[in-house]
């Protein structure tokens, strides 16, 4: 067990990948979508791009959604409005009738027994013809001159006409056709009086059941319509995608997909996709590990970069959700712009073609959407130089942007077979602007979303303590509280930084490195001495020197912390690891030289580890640029009487020196590089000590 678990703690960062990578390709392979993809892209208008097509299974012609909402406006037009029929409320009426009737006209007032038998049939048989057709309290407008189903006790009764039904409004007018038609107009207050106070209504509309019989119909619309037999021809190359070929296309890349992500294999798809994400990301652990071991030692920056490549992909597949139309508007630019800042070009790019391969899987016309996206990334990585610039930001981003128009337009034309100019700048039959504008358009919102890059940076920076060329700017200034102490406390070491900053500079843009980054490292590389300043020949003032009283190995040690120290006092002042790396490697593993033999003068067979930097060596362009032009810098102020031949062949025998030590064979560093670097601290140094010419008298 405790085996076990000292392997386990031996192994923690590579099972810390591990477990990053998993948890990657599982939500990667979560977001995404959960169906089939159909091998063929078609666009509505446009030609079909490949060979031709023919149905390889029967499938149905699925209607589309404005023709099957219109099957549902018209079914809801015309649909039946349901009213119930209640049997017992006539009853009711009829027999109140004879009360009311026999109170108002009894056998004791001016009318005779005849006219009163007379009367009370008419008005009874006005009654029962009110309560044959029905009487509603409610009017509803909607239904006027329809037929409705009239039902009791749940049961259809038949049709009838809506305006047959008795309304309560319209009652007095309808008592009064009857007392003109029979002549009874000296009764009529009386019969007005009778009637509104007998008459209920006994029909009335169901509405639950009316909503219920519409909702049924409404689901049993199907949803197709005729059927593709297996063998028909469904379009040819070079035919445009359009009206029945269009329904067809939509109709069997459905089925196809429906078909394909089904029970039965969707464990099976899954599996696909992910051993297809867990490639890329394996890919892009593996680039990292080669070419960036320093990147992938470091399990904080493993997990930022796929932090960001998640990211990138949660928000595409949220817009492809929302509405497909509108996948280029989010900024896939930022991501190797990102990590161009924070890392460098290489890794950038590599990242961002992974990133996009995989979105592949997800948006629509994945080919079209690649070839924009890849040509997009390269053009950010070629032109985005100095992002510290905001001027430079912003002339990339136009770039950015002119690119991915350039690129759809000729995507269009291409498609198209041509562009008509009368189409591109006049609306369609909708009102809505040409597609082209809409895609210009995005790619312009793409670009403004793109310089969002410069808070995102500020926002990494603090939270997984990465460093940028923003960054760095602020450290170079050489007003800052750290670079001030230093001029003030080791003045000769402050001039020294600077020199040593200039021709590291240089070198470093000359060879394509990281200018920004090799000249604060060097700003700063020798921020230790601030803690033995008079230790150091280059602030020593006087002739005093401390080392005359030390023995040799005391010196060294002295010389030699100065690293230590540097190092605590950046984590103090909570300098970047980048930088601090300068600091550990800018003397590598090499000897202090000068105590070293001093020392074999008293002992001969005294230990030279005493004498050695613990290192690291350098492990990058920037930290090896640091050496060589630290080395030449403070080895320069030794010669007498500098000449060009005399410079040229102490920066050949400092540089030689170290290749022979073995002190660059861990940086990304290339012979010819060195030579190109020989040469820029060979002119600068010239350039420095160059002697006046002595005229003849």
């Amino acid at each position: 067990m405790k085996q076990l678990i000292t392997k386990l703690y031996k192994n923690q960062s590579f099972l810390y990948k591990l477990l990053l990578h998993i948890l990657t390709t599982v939500l990667v392979v979560y977001l995404f979508p959960k169906g089939g993809k159909f091998q063929y892209e078609f666009q509505k208008g446009k030609p079909w791009q490949y060979e031709t097509l023919i149905a390889q299974f029967d499938f149905p012609i699925i209607k589309s959604s404005e023709e099957l909402e219109a099957e549902k406006i018209q079914l809801t037009n015309n649909a039946k409005t349901y009213y119930e029929y209640d049997s017992e409320v006539f009853a009711k009426v009829k027999n109140d009738f004879d009360e009311q009737f026999d109170k108002l006209f009894s056998l004791d007032s001016v009318i005779d027994k005849e006219a009163f038998d007379s009367l009370k049939r008419k008005t009874g048989q006005l009654l029962d013809n009110f309560y044959r057709n029905g009487v509603i309290a409610t009017v509803d407008e909607s239904n006027f001159d329809k037929l409705v189903v009239l039902m009791e006790d749940n049961v259809e009764k038949g049709i009838v006409s809506y305006n047959s039904f008795i309304k309560l409004n319209t009652l007095q007018d309808n008592i009064k056709e009857f007392v003109e038609r029979t002549a009874l107009e000296s009764y009529e207050t009386l019969l007005y009086n009778l009637f509104f106070e007998i008459i209920e209504p006994n029909v009335k509309a169901n509405q639950d059941y009316t909503n219920s019989v519409l909702a049924a119909e409404l689901n049993s619309i199907s949803p197709t319509r005729g059927n593709v037999q297996k063998g028909i021809r469904i379009i040819a190359k070079g035919e445009v995608v359009e009206g029945l070929k269009l329904e067809q296309l939509a109709s069997l890349k459905k089925e196809y997909e429906s078909q394909v992500w089904n029970e039965s294999n969707y464990n099976w798809i899954v599996f696909g996709y992910i051993i297809l994400v867990a490639l890329a990301l394996m890919m892009l652990l593996l680039f990292i590990r080669k070419y960036r071991p320093e990147i992938y030692e470091n399990n904080n920056k493993v997990t930022f970069i796929f932090m960001n490549i998640v990211f990138m992909i949660v928000l595409t597949t949220l817009i492809v959700k929302y509405n497909t139309k509108y996948v280029y508007v989010v900024p896939l630019c930022i991501l190797p712009l990102i990590l161009k800042a924070f890392f460098d070009a290489r890794l950038g790019l590599f990242a961002h073609v992974l990133t996009v391969l995989l979105l592949g899987f997800i948006v629509p016309n994945s080919s079209e959407y690649i070839f924009l996206q890849i040509i997009a990334g390269i053009v950010t990585i070629l032109t985005v130089s100095e992002l510290y610039k905001r001027a430079n930001l912003f002339i990339s981003v136009g770039q950015i942007t002119l690119i991915y128009i350039v690129a759809y337009f000729a995507f269009y034309i291409t498609h198209e077979g041509g562009i008509k100019f009368s189409e591109v700048f006049s609306m369609n039959e909708s009102g809505d602007l040409h597609i082209i504008w809409v895609y210009f358009m995005q790619f312009a919102l793409c670009g403004l979303a793109t310089l969002f890059v410069q808070p995102l940076i500020y926002i990494y920076e603090k939270i997984f303590g990465l460093v940028s060329d923003v960054s760095l700017l602020e450290l170079s200034d050489t007003n800052s509280k750290l670079l001030k102490r230093l001029a003030n406390e080791a003045p000769g070491t402050f001039h020294h930084s600077l020199q040593v900053a200039n021709l590291a500079e240089a070198a470093a843009s000359e060879i394509g490195a990281n200018t920004m980054l090799v000249r604060v490292g060097a700003l700063y590389h020798d921020i230790g001495k601030m803690n033995n300043p008079t230790f150091f020949i280059e602030n020593q003032a006087t002739s005093v020197n401390p080392h005359d009283e030390l023995a040799p190995d005391e010196s060294a040690k002295t010389i030699i912390d100065h690293v230590l120290d540097g190092i605590e006092i950046a984590k103090s002042n909570k300098l970047p690891d980048r930088i601090i790396d300068f600091i550990r490697t800018h003397h590598g593993t090499s000897t202090v030289y000068y105590f070293y033999q001093k020392a074999k003068e008293i002992d001969e067979d005294v230990s030279i580890e005493k004498f050695q930097y613990p290192g690291p060596i350098p492990f990058s362009k920037e930290t090896a640029i640091l050496m060589m032009a630290d080395s030449v810098e403070a080895a320069s102020k030794s010669l007498k009487e500098p000449t060009s031949q005399k410079i040229d062949d102490f920066v050949e025998r400092i540089i030689d020196k170290q290749m022979d030590e073995l002190q660059f064979m861990n940086a990304d560093i290339t012979l010819k590089e060195i030579v190109t670097i020989k040469k820029v601290l060979k002119k600068k140094l010239n350039n420095i000590y160059h002697l006046r010419i002595e005229y003849p008298e």
